[in-house]
């Protein structure tokens, strides 16, 4: 990111809220999203994200549409009073500060008192590689008039896209049986367990302003066996959310009947990778987006033997 002048750095600390800079002019303070969720970690954000999805969980990689984007902050009293409330900042850190420079700098705030509307800043996903340099090329502030939203400033939509971005879901451990080595023809069970809760929801806050809130559900499972068809049967007609566990005596109907042994296969095994799918939905439909399903998969190594007979005559 290039460095920014003393102006908008300052404007930025008052539409961010943060208090001062520390010795070496950089900000801090600044809000940056302590969930730290695996997709994404919000810079200069307002943003809070919330809900159990956010946590103990894999994502599957979701990213945002656009980088970088505008989001509201003070009115026009409000950021005039943090403007003035930095003064010793802006004459510490600016080349040639003068009274006079001082006060044509405040003066754009001055002129907006008694006008409807609101100071908006920028924000980006310092998880995105493009974000520094998305959030770099936007101005530091833009005053918007009520109702409006400015070219790049974030709508309801990309608010539900940052939530869905901060999705994750449980990764699942695969049980089998037969657990340690199967054979040709015999069935081999599969199911799940430490999924937990089969429900997961973030909710993505600008306070005071909107929010958004995505679900994901946990649906069905899918089985691959880690080869093709004509060497494995995949069963799935009795799957459910999380597999079936194995009984005796009970009906296969969640699992594998492998037909050839793995003996010509990489380590002699099969790899076999069961995914949980989690279809996912937008609150009370606020926003009018299908979003893909959240889909995290286990592997597990099958070795697969061949049972030898000998027939007498």
């Amino acid at each position: 990111m290039n460095p920014m002048s003393s102006i908008a750095v300052a404007a930025l600390l008052a539409l961010a809220g943060a208090a001062d800079p520390d010795e070496g002019g950089r900000t801090v303070g600044s809000p940056i999203n302590e969930e730290r969720t695996r997709g994404i970690n919000l810079a200069h954000s307002k943003i809070v994200v919330s809900g159990d999805g956010t946590r103990g969980g894999k994502s599957d990689g979701y990213a945002l549409k656009r980088p970088c984007w505008y989001e509201p902050g003070l009115d026009a009293n409000e950021m005039l009073k943090s403007q003035e409330s930095l003064r010793a900042y802006w004459f510490r850190f600016t080349e040639n500060p003068t009274e006079e420079k001082w006060q044509a700098f405040l003066k754009q705030f001055e002129d907006k008192i008694g006008k409807d509307g609101r100071w908006w800043g920028p924000a980006y996903n310092a998880a995105d590689p493009k974000g520094q340099a998305c959030f770099a090329g936007l101005d530091p502030f833009v005053f918007v008039p009520p109702g409006t939203t400015p070219p790049s400033g974030i709508t309801i939509q990309e608010l539900a896209e940052i939530a869905r971005a901060a999705l994750t879901v449980p990764e699942p451990t695969v049980k089998l049986n037969p657990d340690a080595k199967s054979y040709v023809n015999l069935p081999t069970w599969v199911w799940l367990e430490g999924i937990g809760e089969p429900r997961r929801s973030v909710t993505a806050t600008i306070p005071g302003v909107m929010s958004a809130t995505v679900v994901a559900t946990l649906e069905s499972i899918t089985i691959d066996p880690g080869t093709t068809k004509d060497r494995a049967e995949v069963h799935e007609e009795g799957c459910g959310t999380s597999g079936k566990p194995y009984t005796k005596g009970g009906t296969f109907a969640c699992g594998v009947r492998y037909l050839r042994s793995s003996i010509d296969q990489p380590r002699e095994k099969y790899t076999l990778t069961v995914s949980t799918v989690w279809p996912v939905e937008v609150v009370d439909n606020v926003v009018p987006v299908q979003f893909a399903p959240v889909e995290v998969g286990a592997t597990r190594d099958v070795p697969v033997g061949e049972i030898q007979s000998n027939v007498r005559p």
